[in-house]
């Protein structure tokens, strides 16, 4: 099986890039331009879900979001470029100890789990913009009941996604095929997944990151000193005792 998996993998660009011609042969560039539209709707939804969303709910555990943003933003470079949950935990964990005073021992636990289940980019946003995208892009109406499908398997791809690249595409098949729309166009978005998966996977570990300060506050497990000083330093050094955030 791993044979086979590992041969599927390597022939998926060759199969994608015949897709793409084809579909250039066929019909000219025109068809390509809803995908560029389908890229900034995508980053746009992101950084809604981010700025808003995220925002919204530090200000109602009374947490300043700018100090949050500036503790976390290691972490949500790293994810950015490395488009992978687990590479980026390890700064991540970094990042809401080291800058934003979340306990050590409580973090430990919190983020690798947020890895594995908290997928709000990958398994929640990106397949219900795919299924509206593709929906529009073929010309098939959907249904209200459609609509809900896409909804309940969304939430429910938030809490299943592998934070590896490349699995937001699958999870994007199932509510595909749960909503009983076309598969052949999700072979176009794996063209150009690896831009959308930067983005997708710094919405979900900037979600990693928000969940431990979030019940950190909750729960006494936040330094509010560390948190307020706001740093975006992840060196290797503890803070200081006077709980200033910064690296001496």
């Amino acid at each position: 099986m791993i044979q086979v998996t590992r041969f599927v993998l390597e022939m998926t660009p060759l199969g994608t890039f015949g897709l793409i011609a084809s579909l250039v042969g066929t019909y000219g560039f025109d068809k390509l331009l809803p995908f560029g539209n389908f890229v900034l709707a995508l980053y746009l939804a992101c950084a809604i879900h981010i700025l808003v969303v995220y925002s919204g709910l530090l200000l109602a555990h009374g947490l300043n979001p700018w100090k949050f943003f500036r503790g976390a933003a290691p972490g949500m470079q790293v994810a950015f470029v490395s488009s992978s949950s687990f590479a980026a935990m390890p700064v991540a964990l970094r990042s809401i100890t080291h800058n934003l005073g979340v306990n050590k021992d409580y973090a430990a636990f919190a983020v690798p789990l947020g890895a594995s289940i908290k997928m709000d980019g990958c398994g929640a946003i990106f397949p219900a913009l795919c299924a509206v995208f593709i929906a529009q892009y073929t010309g098939v109406p959907l249904t209200a009941n459609q609509y809900f499908v896409v909804l309940i398997a969304s939430v429910l791809g938030s809490f299943g996604t592998a934070g590896v690249p490349g699995t937001a595409v699958v999870m994007a098949t199932v509510v595909l095929s749960a909503a009983n729309l076309p598969l052949e166009v999700i072979g176009y978005l794996y063209a150009i997944d690896r831009v959308l998966d930067m983005m997708r996977t710094m919405t979900n570990v900037t979600g990693q990151m928000l969940v431990p300060v979030l019940v950190a506050k909750e729960t006494g497990l936040l330094d509010r000193s560390v948190y307020e000083a706001a740093s975006s330093n992840v060196g290797l050094d503890d803070p200081p005792a006077d709980g200033s955030g910064q690296v001496r």
